[in-house]
């Protein structure tokens, strides 16, 4: 079985002959550095069980010759209580080895996750919308744990293996040289079909693999709450399972093959290994009879010959053990290379305290090219495209004082959700620079800015869990109390009392066990709970219906009382309050002013206005608008110092 472990491992090395330099060894020495004490005590521990496996075979010779030549019956008890005591010192280092393999592997899975897992929370927003998550979850689950092998299983292997063959090559050798080399004569015919049949294994795995993938994915999409819907709106199930299954008789089909493949190359290696032993029993025994040998040589020769074949073979299959191990370090080193577009200075600011003001100065920008944030193999491509992104915004320049509320409006595409990712910090200018009170954003913190700003996307995104835990991802020290407050303030109180398990239920994933506009009102509540000083709406009211948007916009009110805010809305009702209205096309502001100058001034906003409007009358329009007006301006000024003070982390 050790021979198959060993071609079982190789499976996975096929996939990849790059040749690996020092500087990847220089890595993976520096993750192994904290647990170097314990690596050397796994080793010293592993020569020690391979000596004594050694000592065993020798002792039950001895125990034969003592019986033949009549000795007395203390040796005999003697030489069997070594024996045992051999036997119960293998058991005790063997689970020493384990315990010490399983903490050093398990802390290096531990440390690989913690640093990846960090490093990938701090890529830019494209990379995440490029990677097939599946791929990306794969490098945290399979390459960690292909990489960990490299050290408790690979490197325990060939130490405990080198030493384990030198002993029994010495022992055979000095018991019989004869036999030995007639024993390894028949090492070519044991190992050679290793690296065919491992070739072969390799291909049917990732044949495998492949359509494992592929069903993986489709159970992810089709499992979703959206792509659950898509399939039953457009009344697919079954030809999705037909797929399903198909690709799963496959996968049935090559496991199948595989397991026979698997069961001729084990059986051909144990016949092989019979063969052997029946040629030193052969030829042992007729050196015996003749008297050049003792009967007790025999014996320990056959035992020492089960010692010498599985050394052999796991060192045949320790090359494809150890690319493998390689591999998955490279994969995982792959994603650690990728470099953050947005890092902290050494000296970062903090937002200043008071009022948030926004600027825009000249700003140009263009999404980053695909081989500055991704990798190919996450993408499933051979080549990323190298080529510089689009450029999305050209010259933009604006200013939002504190407390003032600015509005964006303009075509889809035109570039107004990538102001806000800009207001944001998500991606940084190219060009120009964006400034939170009079500070350029790639002078502040990270954390600063998260503390000062806050956001509610147009999808209203929640996690799978709890109100609660959604609520306290703005500010995890809030008591119960904060809670139903923003609820209350949010219009949310009474559905979430009504829920059976209040602010404990559960909203599945991605909140679609609320409705969008619940979904929407429980987000401005996270908002509330943080407290932010500068907030930016991207297209909060979107696709809701009237009643929905209704109670959206009061739980808006409270949201943007007393605070700077940056509006994005397609609905030009929702933005008649603002103090300023910023038309955004093709990436460059195009006009400025209020709603009345705007109006006058007959150019594309006043088109957007009659395209939305006209065909209902314009009273719908001014109904709506002085709805929002007077949400925004129902919070008293008591409240909203109060909405003011104080500010924590708004996600």
């Amino acid at each position: 079985m050790t021979a198959w472990h060993s071609l079982y491992n190789a499976m996975n090395a096929q996939r990849d002959r790059r040749p690996f330099s020092m500087a990847t060894l220089r890595r993976i020495a520096a993750f192994a550095h904290p647990h170097r004490a314990l690596l050397v005590w796994f080793l010293l521990l592993s020569v020690v069980s391979a000596v004594l496996a050694v000592a065993t075979p020798l002792l039950a010779g001895r125990v034969v010759d003592a019986i033949v030549t009549g000795a007395a019956d203390g040796v005999v008890t003697g030489l069997a209580i070594l024996i045992a005591v051999i036997a119960l010192a293998e058991a005790a280092l063997g689970l020493t080895t384990r315990w010490l393999s399983a903490r050093i592997g398990e802390g290096l899975i531990l440390q690989l996750r913690g640093t990846v897992f960090d490093h990938v929370q701090r890529m830019p927003i494209a990379f995440f919308t490029r990677t097939r998550t599946g791929a990306l979850v794969s490098r945290l689950n399979n390459d960690v744990i292909g990489a960990q092998r490299a050290f408790s299983d690979t490197l325990s292997g060939v130490a405990g293996n080198l030493v384990t063959l030198t002993l029994t090559l010495v022992v055979m050798l000095g018991i019989s040289w004869q036999i030995t080399l007639l024993a390894l004569a028949l090492l070519p015919v044991f190992v050679l079909p290793a690296r065919r049949v491992g070739a072969r294994l390799a291909r049917m795995e990732r044949e495998a693999a492949d359509h494992n993938a592929a069903m993986s994915t489709q159970m992810t999409e089709r499992f979703s709450a959206p792509g659950a819907t898509l399939v039953k709106l457009f009344g697919r199930p079954a030809q999705e399972s037909a797929e399903f299954f198909e690709r799963a008789r496959r996968v049935r089909d090559i496991g199948v093959r595989t397991a026979m493949v698997q069961s001729v190359f084990v059986t051909a290696l144990t016949l092989v290994s019979a063969l052997a032993l029946a040629l030193v029993y052969g030829l042992g025994g007729v050196l015996a009879l003749g008297g050049r040998l003792e009967a007790g040589a025999v014996v320990a020769m056959a035992l020492l010959l089960t010692r010498l074949y599985a050394p052999l073979t796991a060192l045949a299959g320790a090359r494809v053990e150890v690319m493998s191990a390689l591999v998955s370090f490279e994969r995982v080193f792959e994603i650690l290379d990728l470099k953050p577009l947005i890092v902290d200075r050494p000296d970062a600011r903090t937002v200043p305290e008071g009022g948030v003001s926004l600027e825009f100065d000249r700003v140009g920008f263009a999404y980053p090219s695909a081989d500055k944030v991704s990798l190919a193999s996450l993408e499933e491509v051979a080549t990323l495209d190298s080529r510089g992104g689009t450029q999305v915004l050209h010259e933009v320049s604006f200013r939002a004082e504190a407390g003032q509320m600015i509005a964006l409006v303009g075509s889809s595409g035109a570039g107004k959700s990538t102001i806000a990712q800009l207001t944001a910090r998500l991606y940084d200018a190219d060009s120009g620079s964006v400034r939170l009170s009079g500070v350029d954003v790639r002078e502040l913190s990270a954390s600063s800015i998260q503390q000062a700003l806050g956001m509610v996307t147009q999808d209203g995104h929640l996690f799978h869990d709890s109100i609660r835990a959604n609520l306290l991802l703005a500010r995890p020290q809030a008591g119960t109390e904060q809670l139903w407050d923003v609820l209350r303030r949010a219009r949310l109180a009474d559905l979430v009392t009504s829920l059976p398990d209040g602010l404990d239920t559960v909203v599945g994933e991605r909140g679609y066990r609320l409705s969008g506009g619940e979904r929407q009102r429980l987000t401005i509540a996270r908002l509330l709970l943080a407290r932010p000083r500068l907030v930016v709406l991207d297209e909060a009211t979107a696709h809701l219906d009237s009643t929905s948007e209704a109670a959206v916009q009061e739980a808006l009110g409270e949201a943007l009382a007393g605070r700077t805010a940056l509006v994005i809305a397609h609905r030009l009702s929702t933005v008649r309050a603002a103090d300023l209205i910023l038309v955004v096309e093709d990436g460059r502001i195009v006009e400025r002013g209020t709603h009345d100058d705007l109006l006058a001034a007959e150019g594309r906003y006043a088109q957007l206005y009659r395209t939305q409007f006209e065909p209902h009358g314009t009273a719908h329009g001014t109904t709506a608008a002085t709805t929002t007006a007077v949400s925004v301006s129902a919070v008293s000024a008591a409240e909203a110092g109060e909405l003011t003070g104080g500010v924590t982390a708004s996600r």
